[in-house]
């Protein structure tokens, strides 16, 4: 007997040693398998009663259901589910609950409603009537949920909102995950926050950081302005966002539009990347770049990178290009206009280049500063410094201050010269019509004939000078106190007597359009001294 306990014990022994060895192979993953929490099939367990004031069957009514009434309660793991009255089908592992219906996980879900079907095998829950989800701070109302235990994931398909410490959203579609905070939204979708109301049709939501998420058409809508997006994410708590493909931020009557934009609505800050326009529709200008900057509080702008000014108020475009550009309010109807370095600009009856230009819309003066020139037609203007004044959309004059030169491009190598310390050229529509030179007066042109012909080259030197354009033609001129002339035939004419001292046709020409702005045209002229715009003049 002895000896047939002895082995019985140690068969069993040997069959629980290959019981546990078989479990252990099957739970060692393959080589090259790894195994994760999305391989393993949950395993399923069952759903108990816990209590009920009244059980009872009906198998006329259902017939594989246990009924129960009063203080019913179920658990499932660790989930318990309560309500006033349940069928349970023990057998399939479910159950409907009626009433008072409160799902509790843990000490930080809870899910209330009217009606409840549970599903053991699946863990799945689906709540109807009145249904409300708390999660520490965040609460989501629906009419139709459904709950999944295993990816801990609430959804509703049919209209829904979820409210948390700061903002409000609601979604024909949401989902929300307790685990992760993170709430899913589409379709009609709506962020109430109390300085604004974001409208979307997709918008994924943290509800721990408030970060929205904004992947589809989307306007968020503020008593400051309005901002439309269609990707890019929006910090409800702090007001700043990161905004892509194309962007706009609208302010008042200002717009800021980029390929990626940075806004704090807070401070009023704006930062474009790529592709930036500013537009102000009121004052009809625009400022361009691959980058740039608005504040709204200030309302200064920056541009730099392909930086481009455009004032289009009145007949005629102004474009206007630097390395770097900036616009300041000085008033609701007045701004000025800097640009640095490299500084070319386009209207229909004015070009120019400088180095660094200033532009107030309000008495409408241009200021070209550092080696400026300046073209109208085939008249050059250059000097120290040049101010343009402008009346309403054409040129009334423009003042050339100090060391004042202005040359008019005849054919092949001639040139009608003037020069001295101080020069204005009045304007008539768009062409020159009058020529005012102060101090040290000297000037060079040419006489025609009726037919065209050149008579010959007048030199003249005086301490004041006034010529009359008709036609860009040469139509009277006088000098004044003590003139001094001399009338050279054209063959007797030497090339050093063809220029005054410190005459250059620069090597930009006017541009052709507003496209030439970005661009150094050179243009060549014969036997004619070209030089850039970075000259030194000779004191």
């Amino acid at each position: 007997m002895k000896i047939v306990n002895k082995f019985f014990l140690t068969g069993l022994f040997c069959l629980l040693f290959v019981c546990v060895f078989a479990q252990t192979q099957d739970s060692i993953p393959l080589q090259g398998e790894t195994l994760t929490a999305d391989t393993v099939t949950p395993k399923k367990t069952k759903v108990f009663l816990e209590h009920a004031n009244t059980l009872s069957f009906d198998k006329e009514v259902k017939a594989d259901a246990q009924f129960l009434e009063g203080d019913v309660c179920f658990r499932h793991d660790s989930s318990y589910m309560y309500c006033d009255s349940a069928y349970f089908f023990e057998e399939s592992n479910s159950l409907e609950a009626f009433s008072n219906v409160r799902m509790e996980q843990g000490d930080t879900l809870f899910v209330y409603g009217n009606y409840l079907f549970y599903d053991g095998n699946s863990q799945i829950a689906y709540l109807r009537e009145n249904v409300r989800m708390e999660n520490g701070q965040v609460t989501l109302f629906t009419d139709s949920l459904n709950y999944e235990r295993i990816p801990d994931i609430g959804y509703y398909f049919d209209g829904g909102l979820i409210v948390d410490s700061l903002n409000q959203l609601s979604s024909f579609y949401g989902q929300y995950s307790p685990g992760t905070k993170l709430a899913v939204f589409n379709d009609s979708v709506r962020l109430e926050n109390p300085n604004f109301t974001l409208y979307s049709d997709t918008l994924h939501y943290d509800t721990e950081s408030k970060i929205a998420t904004i992947l589809g058409p989307s306007v968020i809508v503020s008593d400051s302005g309005t901002i439309h997006s269609s990707r890019g994410w929006y910090n409800t708590e702090t007001n700043t966002s990161l905004l892509l493909d194309r962007s706009e931020i609208l302010s008042g009557n200002r717009v800021l539009i980029g390929d990626s934009v940075v806004y704090d609505r807070n401070s009023g800050f704006g930062e474009a990347f790529g592709n930036m326009c500013l537009q102000d529709t009121a004052q009809k200008v625009m400022l361009e770049g691959q980058y740039g900057y608005y504040n709204e509080q200030t309302e200064y702008a920056f541009a730099t990178d392909s930086a481009r000014f455009i004032e289009y108020s009145k007949g005629d475009t102004l474009y206007l290009h630097a390395d770097t550009l900036e616009m300041t309010t000085l008033d609701s109807t007045a701004r000025e206009i800097k640009a640095f370095h490299g500084v070319r600009f386009y209207r229909i009856d004015m070009q120019g280049v400088c180095d660094s230009m200033q532009f107030n819309t309000r008495d409408s003066i241009l200021y070209m500063y550092d080696n400026p020139v300046l073209w109208n037609e085939q008249y050059q203007l250059y000097g120290d410094t040049i101010v343009i004044y402008m009346n309403d959309s054409t040129i009334d004059y423009a003042h050339v201050i100090q060391f004042a030169f202005a040359a008019q491009h005849i054919d092949s190598t001639y040139y009608n010269q003037l020069k001295g310390n101080d020069l204005k050229a009045y304007f008539e529509g768009q062409a020159i019509r009058q020529i005012d030179v102060e101090g040290n007066a000297e000037s060079i042109f040419y006489p025609l004939e009726s037919d065209g012909a050149k008579i010959g080259l007048n030199e003249t030197k005086s301490g004041f000078l006034t010529i009359w354009v008709k036609d860009n033609k040469l139509d009277k001129l006088k000098i004044w106190p003590t003139p001094q002339g001399s009338l050279t035939p054209i063959p007797d004419l030497k090339p050093e007597q063809k220029t005054l001292k410190d005459f250059y046709w620069f090597d930009y020409l006017r541009p052709k359009n507003k496209d030439d702005i970005y661009q150094v045209i050179e243009r060549k002229v014969e036997d004619a001294p070209v030089r850039s715009n970075k000259f030194k003049h000779e004191q």
